[in-house]
This record gives C-alpha cells, structure tokens and sequence, in this order.
C-alpha cells in the first residue's frame, strides 16, 4: 500500500509507524485512520516484526480530528457518521488488539483521538513537555470511541473530570493516571523508547501475544471459579507449548533461548 498520511520505517526487528502530517499536528481524516488501520494489521502479520513503535513526525503527536475532516463530517447522512465512526473504532481496537507489544512515543500535542491511539497501545513514552485533552466536550462532542480505552488507561474517576472539562493536563499528570508509562527529560525520549524496545526484545514473543490476550480477557473479570479454571489452563498450555519448554530449558541450562539466538518463533 502506498500511504499518503504514514511513513513506516524498520530497524531490525522493530517497526515504527509514523503519523507524517506535521502541517496539521498529525490530525487524522478518513485516510488516515484507513492506512493506520492496514499499517497495523499487516505488521502484526509480519514474522520479522516483533516490536511497533507508533511515532509522529513534527511538534505534535496528534491533534485529533482533522478540521477539514470535520466539516466534510457534517453534512454526512445518518448511514455515512455510522460508517465513518466505525472506521475509527476499528482503528482503535485493530491497534489494542495487535498481538505485537505496541509502544507509543509521544511529543507535543495529544488531543482526542490522539490520547485514543496512546491509551490502545501497551506502553507510552512521553517527553515532559507534552500536553494532553480530551476535548470534545467543548465542540459539543464526546470521546465516544475512545472511552474504552482511555478509561481502562486512566480510570473512571479521573475520566469523569476529564471527559467533562476538556481540561489540559501535562505528562507528569498523565503518568500519575496512567496513561503514560515513563516521562523523558530533554533529549532523552528515544534513549527511553528504545530502553523498552530492546527489553521487550529479549521476551518470548508468543509468550507476549498470549499475555496480551490474557490481559485482554480477564481484566476487570471478577474473581471466581471459571476465572481461576481458565488461567489454570493457560498456564498449562504455554507451559507445554514450543515457546514455554524451550524458556523453561534455557533457564535451567544457564543459555539464551531461541528467540534470542535464531529469531525463530511460534505464529
């Protein structure tokens, strides 16, 4: 696919997604939300890849809707604001969903949608001078597809002030919350992405994917007995699978496990 609104680059086994519309704080329209859905799952189908880094070109990380977006939004019918809406949400979940570790590196600006993008990713990066809103409220909007996320990311009570003030807050607030992970001073901002890069790098691949989706389906589940059957039998079967014994042996033989050594892993 050749995209207009991303660039993606590859260093050895980690891709990075570029948001590259820097003219517009790296807003995203209909086009943009297609070519980041597609860059997304083509890489998670991608063996070579075992990291995504999602990045933005220029001050700002992403400003949310694109303005000329939204004015070709409101003449749209009924069956055209659903089909759009949709288009966004699958974004989102294509981009929460992805069985790679995701990590986002955040610079600038990171309003709306933008904090949408951030909360579906694994882990976020922010340098201290960003600043994040979800101000939707104010253009007589909500965060509507984006709650899910955001809300798991920050929590209810912090999203109830949030959602409702359109408030800006900086990076050092956004860690307290949650939604960012690590806040870097200065120039350090790739040293610290790239800190997590390279300790994702040394796990299990199939073993993150299965975490992930561990994490996906038992979060906020209350505890009970299907709950604890069902994590009984994940342990279980990543203890027998080609991934679990070869960890497993590594550690007992004191030697780097395959995936280190021969980057060969399970789909």
């Amino acid at each position: 696919m050749n995209y207009q609104t991303i660039e993606i680059t590859h260093s050895g086994m980690v891709a990075t997604i570029w948001l590259n519309r820097a003219e517009v704080r790296n807003a995203f329209n209909e086009v943009a939300i297609t070519e980041i859905t597609h860059a997304f799952r083509a890489l998670d189908k991608e063996r070579e890849v075992r990291v995504i880094v999602l990045a933005a070109k220029g001050p700002a990380f992403c400003a949310g809707a694109d303005l000329n977006w939204m004015k070709k939004m409101s003449g749209y019918s009924d069956a055209e604001n659903l089909a759009d809406a949709a288009a966004l949400a699958d974004m989102m979940h294509t981009i929460y969903k992805c069985t790679k570790p995701t990590v986002a590196r955040i610079q600038g600006d990171c309003y709306a949608g933008g904090m949408g993008l951030v909360a579906a990713c694994d882990v976020a990066v922010a340098h201290e001078s960003a600043g994040f809103c979800l101000s939707e409220v104010r253009l007589g909007l909500i965060p509507a597809t984006i709650s899910p996320y955001v809300i798991r990311a920050i929590g209810e009570r912090a999203s109830h002030r949030y959602f409702l003030t359109a408030e800006r807050f900086d990076a050092a607030q956004a860690k307290s919350m949650g939604l960012v992970h690590e806040v870097a001073e200065g120039e350090s901002l790739d040293h610290m992405v790239d800190a997590i890069v390279q300790s994702l790098l040394t796990c299990s691949p199939y073993a993150m994917g299965e975490a992930k989706r561990l994490l996906h389906d038992i979060a906020n589940e209350p505890i009970e007995q299907h709950l604890i059957a069902d994590t009984v039998r994940r342990i279980a079967e990543i203890r027998a699978s080609k991934e679990g014994q070869e960890g497993v042996q590594a550690f007992l033989n004191k030697r780097k496990p395959s995936w280190l050594t021969d980057h060969t892993h399970e789909s």
